[in-house]
């Protein structure tokens, strides 16, 4: 058995799409007895009605960087947390405030404050139907367990700016991704290796090789230990550092089948 490990945004899911033929792809590939899982920043609830959608199954899915890792039917098996104290300062950071949305993942529901012109919660939240709270920035204490904090930019040299910035004044405490306009918060130790080694753990598929493919920075703790891939339309920088560039998820999967 093999297990499949794909980042979701620019990796499967592509031009706002998932293809035909990474769709067959992943069914060849869990047919023949390995199993398959997407490994992103997105909460569950953003990631599943999609998958249903484009007509992908899965056995497992990381979410939230590593943040929170589920069963293929979405039942939690772990959850980070950072501290709501460590929040409530991080929102105060100059670059910080510049975000178009402040969005606080908890298990079942994303909440959400701070949205200006540019955001793309609620529009997702209302094409998708997953769930999002309304919250006021002053409530941030009384979340409940929160294990990704997620901000979203114009530019992407500016999600790495702040990305930096976070993780300077925080970064004992947590860890910052930037994944192009976007910034994804995690507490610290907690990646997309960390989830994935996590998984293997939780659902006792420790002797299982891994099979990792994404196209970003918060990818790259994947694509070093596993030996990763990525896809074609991935930055030049990520594709240095990948084992194999192929046209897509699919074209991976078969050509390790």
């Amino acid at each position: 058995m093999k297990i499949a490990a794909s980042d979701y945004d620019g990796t499967l899911f592509r031009n706002e799409k998932i293809s035909a033929a990474d769709v067959e792809g992943v069914r060849q590939w869990r047919a023949s007895g390995n199993k398959f899982g997407v490994v992103t920043g997105r909460d569950y609830g953003m990631l599943a009605p999609q998958l249903r959608h484009y007509g992908i199954e899965s056995d497992y899915a990381v979410c939230n960087n590593g943040g929170l890792i589920c069963r293929a039917d979405g039942t939690a098996l772990w959850q980070g947390e950072i501290p709501l104290e460590t929040l409530a300062a991080m929102m105060q950071l100059p670059g910080v405030r510049k975000s178009f949305h402040f969005a606080f993942s908890a298990v079942d529901c994303t909440y959400l404050c701070h949205e200006a012109e540019g955001s793309w919660i609620t529009r997702e939240a209302l094409e998708w139907d997953f769930r999002i709270v309304p919250m006021e920035e002053g409530d941030i204490l009384q979340l409940p367990k929160i294990h990704q904090f997620s901000l979203g930019f114009t530019e992407a040299d500016e999600a790495d700016e702040v990305s930096s910035g976070i993780n300077e004044a925080f970064g004992s405490i947590v860890q910052a991704y930037p994944n192009r306009c976007s910034v994804d918060v995690v507490p610290q130790g907690v990646s997309k290796r960390q989830g994935i080694e996590k998984m293997k753990e939780l659902m006792g598929w420790q002797e299982a090789a891994v099979y990792a493919i994404g196209d970003e920075t918060n990818d790259l703790p994947m694509l070093e230990a596993f030996l990763g891939f990525t896809v074609d339309t991935a930055r030049e920088a990520i594709k240095a550092r990948a084992r194999e560039v192929y046209a897509g998820v699919g074209a991976m999967l078969a050509a390790n089948l």
